[in-house]
């Protein structure tokens, strides 16, 4: 099992929303980097932020933005977040009619593109679509709130994926969202994910770039071969 070394993305859903500059500039030195998570009030029941907020922050930081889309027409809108400036962005399968055609989008815009499987979806059959993507997004929580409880069975599709990942030699970042904190990262770690979305854990720590680092050390403890 080859494994790079771990990114910590931390999730601006957990942050302070009348304080994002502030809030993103409190982990630009620690974090590789920052979740942003869309939801349209139709995919997910919840509603957050959208392509304006995205286009202000970006003007605000030369972090990465991982965004995470939770919309009902990825292939109306991703493209808009590429243009943005983001540096992946992560569609859900579910909401996709051909995942392919919109990675190959995301990719001529300049994006990287990620596929995002949801608790309640097999993994198996989009496991064969990994070379068209440059980043897997597992949920280890219900897609559509933040801060819910990690579901450690979810990390049976993350040794799945790091399985097709190893045998195909895939350049493919295999990142878990939900419920990511000090005493589940290294679970996630230890199956096989590289890439770890945490929220609360960060924007909920006294020193939340601090949070990030001791993330990261945990991580690259966990992880196999370490």
């Amino acid at each position: 099992m080859t494994v790079p070394p771990p990114i910590v993305a931390p999730s601006i859903l957990a942050a302070d929303f009348a304080r994002l500059a502030e809030e993103v500039r409190a982990v630009e030195d620690a974090a590789d980097w920052l979740h942003v998570d869309v939801m349209d009030n139709h995919f997910v029941p919840n509603l957050t932020i959208g392509l304006p907020v995205v286009q202000s922050l970006r003007a605000a930081t030369a972090m990465p933005f991982d965004v995470h889309l939770m919309i009902t027409d990825p292939r109306r809108w991703a493209p808009g977040y590429a243009d943005a400036g983001a540096y992946n962005v992560t569609f859900h399968a579910e909401a996709a009619d051909d995942p392919v055609a919109l990675a190959k989008d995301l990719r001529s815009a300049g994006a990287k593109a990620g596929l995002a499987i949801d608790r309640d979806t097999p993994i198996e059959p989009y496991l064969e679509l990994l070379p068209s993507f440059d980043t897997l997004l597992i949920m280890t929580i219900k897609a559509g709130f933040g801060g819910q409880r990690f579901i450690p069975q979810m990390l049976d599709k993350v040794r799945a994926a790091r399985r097709n990942v190893d045998a195909g030699h895939l350049e493919l970042r295999i990142e878990v969202d939900g419920g990511i904190a000090a005493d589940t990262i290294e679970q996630a770690a230890a199956a096989g994910a590289d890439a770890f979305v945490a929220g609360t854990a960060v924007y909920g720590a006294a020193d939340p770039a601090e949070a990030v680092r001791r993330l990261r050390a945990l991580a690259e403890r966990a992880a196999p071969g370490a």
